[in-house]
């Protein structure tokens, strides 16, 4: 481990404390006046020393920080307060929210680092800092004088507030106080505080956004404004040190070292701050004061989906996630969120100059990577019993090339544009290019000839980590299970064509500039839609998901539905969307009218468009055939390739051009398996090792899926079915499989009715309905839940572990894998869940699960 080194600027007040119990003990300095000098000023064991020119949290809202949870009403009222009060405070506005709510944000530092010209000059330095370009003695020299940037975040899930009232403190704290303690942040550093990353969430008491968004999971995809604006802001003050503040079901407080799986991007020295320097700060603190913490759990520093991994990969900074029980009293939760965030302050801004010299070399040596085509190695950090399950193989990558396809335009600007707002370099080749070992995304290695116009991304650039994450075909998984999605693959996730290489190139190239929004091109005709929202919490995302893109991105006009409306509404409607949620409480809901009602309107010529549970509530109503079991595969969020059929109506435009061949990447993540029934299989699983099969994450099990439906085409009377097996609005990150959902709505009919379906008599279709109802009735019934697949020579490991923690499970066998999918009722997240992450934590100390999927 590094050793902490203090940096000794002044005395702290007189007498000792705990400075975190609130409200603090505070003495007031005189207008002006600075401690003596001291030998030792250890962080948060001093009285703290005020200037009382700020007023007090209290005055302003009437109540004690601590004393009850802040509205972000109020929040930004105090903010605003204190910027008035205070020349070390500036406050603005990042972004605003999905209804409209701002995200207000704080920056505190000393006087002639936060005025206008100030904040410039920071700014200028820090860019030069990142720029290799840069001389070596300029460099250093702003190392030894540019204050670090020290992000403190909260409440990016709306009902996890307690980070709030704590970023609050400290920004109150480092307005007014003039001590030793708070004087070496504010002598070393800019603190940026974004206290409410989530507005409409706080105000709903949701931990989701007003469009279902989990924005914990929106980071590289940047899809709602609310991320969208915070990492704008992110770019224009790159931090060092990033906390992003959160709320959980477990009893302890945790704060990092990570456990496993760590991506294998993750830049060396961000990775060893966060262990070496920040994890020991806390340690340290929270051991001299008592309270209760565990490290060492998986909270994700692997996808570039979180508030940790994005500013580790993407900024070379030490993202952190910490986590607070929730069940805890303010006072509590707050106390302890305070005490991380000041602990990790504290030993950001002591070790500044070392910290800024090594960002910069962190972001140099990405630069010579890129340039030599090296990957960085996986490796297991934090338990040594774990296998690694994969490693980063010896290739070489310099180069990634995107072909300028016109059926791809939008999805290629989205591609670039999402690049360079992480300020990636794009070019364009101004020349054909030959490159050879051309590895295409799903192909084999071989010589290319690259038109001019191919889009380049050369990796030999100081966001190489960055391009690796977003770029890759294979993320090389270190362990077998991870916290969410396996794959995230951003070619794959637009179904874009195209490829990397190894070798040593000089492209004649020209620098792209910045992309605009791409638009969707406007339908030719528009049917009346109906979107219905499912129960449960899947609903609320998985219709919320869709609202965004009606909304945001199709712009296309359609009627929002509940169950209960359904029936009354469908003769004003052409389509009807139905994506995931419980079905079995819809069908409860509709009643045998209602869904007599959905069948009579689908025979007379109505359109249902049904994924996931959408599909089982079409199976449950008769207008479906198709028959869905359980999988038992084990690949927490994979990307795999599926083939369409090219004359479907549904793989319009999805083909690139030149191609015959219509392939997509789904995000398949352990959906049920799907055999069309009477209708007509548009999309088909291929058979692993055939040279159709391609995946991206793990792929545990899925030799399952070799050639059952992804998507089935069924003429019902004069109606249509088309149901999906899985999700092809994904978080709204899979804008390739949304073409095809698009299609799906939108698109004509095809040419002639599915033979299977038009020529069986009325007895056959009606015995091919009930055997779909009777597989679907046979799927499981929790709705979200854990999901844990083991080896079967685990199973009674895994199932006797399960009795002792008395929850409810259900398990089934698959061949050589058991699957164990345990109630969760309220339908919480691995986060608020109250012993999920004890549960997989002690089975990893037991077995070597293939799979554990928090919901």
């Amino acid at each position: 481990m590094l050793s902490l080194s203090v940096l000794v600027l002044s005395a702290c007040g007189g007498g000792s404390g705990d400075s975190a119990d609130a409200p603090p003990a505070q003495a007031t300095a005189a207008a002006g006046e600075r401690p003596a000098a001291a030998t030792s000023c250890p962080p948060l064991q001093g009285t703290p020393v005020f200037q009382g020119r700020v007023p007090k949290p209290e005055t302003v809202l009437g109540f004690a920080l601590g004393s009850q949870e802040v509205s972000s009403e109020q929040a930004y009222q105090y903010m605003q307060a204190v910027d008035q009060a205070s020349a070390r405070v500036v406050t603005g506005e990042a972004a605003r929210s999905a209804e409209g709510r701002p995200l207000n944000y704080a920056i505190v530092g000393r006087e002639a680092n936060v005025s206008a010209m100030g904040l410039q000059r920071v700014r200028d330095a820090v860019r030069k800092l990142r720029d290799p370009a840069t001389s070596v003695a300029e460099a250093a020299s702003l190392a030894a004088s540019t204050p670090g940037i020290l992000w403190v975040s909260a409440n990016v899930h709306g009902n996890e507030e307690s980070g709030t009232d704590a970023a609050l403190r400290v920004l109150y704290e480092l307005a007014d106080r003039e001590d030793c303690d708070a004087a070496r942040i504010l002598d070393n550093s800019i603190v940026v505080i974004l206290p409410i990353q989530n507005p409409d969430g706080r105000e709903a008491d949701t931990r989701r956004n007003a469009y279902g968004f989990d924005m914990n999971r929106d980071w590289f995809a940047r899809t709602q404004s609310e991320t969208d604006g915070k990492l704008e802001l992110l770019r224009q003050y790159p931090p060092l040190l990033f906390i992003d503040s959160h709320e959980m079901g477990q009893k302890k407080f945790f704060f990092p070292p990570n456990a496993d799986p760590v991506y294998h991007e993750v830049p060396d020295r961000a990775l060893s701050w966060i262990n070496n320097l920040y994890g020991p700060a806390m340690a340290a603190e929270f051991n001299r004061l008592k309270i209760a913490f565990f490290t060492g759990a998986t909270y994700d520093l692997y996808a570039a989906e979180y508030g940790d991994s994005v500013p580790t990969i993407g900024f070379h900074a030490a993202g952190m996630t910490f986590e607070k029980h929730n069940g805890d009293p303010i006072a509590t939760r707050l106390r302890e969120q305070y005490v991380a965030m000041w602990a990790s302050l504290s030993a950001g801004a002591g070790e500044r100059q070392r910290l800024l010299g090594e960002w910069r070399a962190s972001q140099l040596e990405a630069q010579d990577q890129g340039q030599r085509g090296f990957l960085e190695p996986n490796a297991i950090q934090f338990d040594p019993k774990t296998p690694l399950y994969q490693e980063v193989p010896a290739l070489q990558v310099r180069h990634y090339f995107f072909p300028d396809d016109p059926a791809r335009q939008r999805e290629l600007a989205q591609l670039v544009r999402r690049l360079q707002r992480m300020d990636v370099q794009v070019y364009r080749l101004t020349a054909p290019l030959q490159v050879p070992g051309y590895r295409p995304y799903g192909g084999s290695p071989d010589t290319a000839m690259l038109p001019a116009g191919t889009y380049w991304v050369p990796m030999a650039q100081r966001q190489k980590h960055w391009v690796q994450a977003l770029l890759h075909e294979d993320p090389y998984i270190p362990t077998s299970y991870s916290y969410d999605v396996s794959g995230w693959s951003n070619p794959l996730l637009l179904n874009l064509p195209g490829g990397s290489s190894g070798a040593v190139l000089s492209p004649q190239a020209s620098l792209v500039g910045a992309q605009a929004v791409p638009a969707w091109p406007a339908p030719a005709a528009t049917p009346r839609i109906g979107l219905l929202e499912l129960p449960g919490t899947a609903g609320f995302e998985s219709a919320g998901s869709m609202r965004y893109v009606f909304e945001k991105v199709w712009k296309l006009p359609y009627t929002f539905l509940t169950p209960d409306k359904l029936q009354a509404s469908l003769g004003r409607i052409d389509v009807l969307l139905v994506p995931d949620g419980s079905a079995k409480e819809a069908l409860q809901t509709l009643g045998s009218r209602g869904q007599q009602a959905l069948a009579d309107w689908v025979k007379a010529g109505g359109r249902y468009v049904g994924y996931q549970r959408g599909a089982e509530l079409a199976v449950g109503v008769g207008i479906s055939t198709v028959v869905l079991k359980a999988s038992g595969t084990a690949t927490s969020g994979a990307l795999v390739r599926v083939r369409l059929q090219n004359g479907s109506p549904l793989a319009a435009g999805v083909a690139t051009t030149g191609s015959s061949v219509s392939r997509a990447w789904v995000m398949y993540d352990d959906d049920a398996r799907m055999s069309p029934g009477l209708g007509v299989a548009v999309a088909t699983f291929p058979p692993v090792g055939t040279p159709d099969f391609h995946a991206s994450g793990l792929q545990t099990g899925l030799e399952e899926l070799d050639g059952s439906a992804a998507i089935a085409d069924e003429t019902v009377g004069s109606g249509r079915s088309i149901v999906f097996s899985f999700d092809p609005n994904f978080r709204a990150w899979t804008e390739g499989t949304q073409r095809i959902l698009w299609n799906a709505l939108l698109g004509p009919n095809p040419a002639l009715a599915s033979a299977a379906a038009a020529a069986a008599p009325e007895s056959a279709r009606q015995g091919a309905v009930q055997g779909a109802q009777r597989a679907a009735q046979a799927l499981p019934e929790l709705d979200k839940p854990i999901r844990i697949v083991v080896r079967a020579a685990d199973a009674d490991a895994t199932r006797a572990l399960l009795q002792r923690y008395g929850t409810e499970f259900q398990e089934s066998r698959r061949g050589e894998r058991v699957v164990f999918l345990i109630a969760n009722r309220e339908e919480l997240s691995g986060e608020e869940h109250p012993f999920a992450q004890d549960l997989a934590a002690e089975l990893r100390r037991l077995v070597t699960p293939l799979s554990v999927r928090m919901p």
